[in-house]
């Protein structure tokens, strides 16, 4: 399930195997693959829920023009998944409308 091309970042080079945090649960994928390509290996589809009707959203274009993938990342929400490139020690969680899920009405 790994993902090996994008239309944007072009082939995918896998890096050194990293670390990162996934909703606190600890996860490895590689350095310079996307966050969403990384998550998608793992079998983590939904990426946030939308504030009105809290519906899932994922992966959806995959080359940042829609807001599907966004998650909070290291604190900071909104961040597109599928353009942003993992790093060691990442801390990824999912969110809820647009902010996390403390918040969520």
């Amino acid at each position: 399930m790994r993902i090996k091309e994008h239309p944007i970042l072009g082939t995918i080079k896998k890096g050194k195997k990293v670390k990162y945090y996934y909703n606190g649960t600890e996860m490895e994928g590689y350095k310079g693959e996307s966050i969403a390509a990384a998550l998608h290996a793992e079998g983590v589809m939904v990426h946030r829920y939308t504030s009105k009707l809290h519906k899932p959203r994922g992966v959806f274009c995959a080359i940042g023009r829609c807001t599907d993938c966004v998650m909070i990342v290291d604190g900071k929400p909104n961040i597109r998944t599928c353009m942003t490139l993992l790093k060691e020690g990442m801390y990824i969680e999912t969110q809820y409308g647009i902010s996390g899920k403390e918040v969520w009405q």
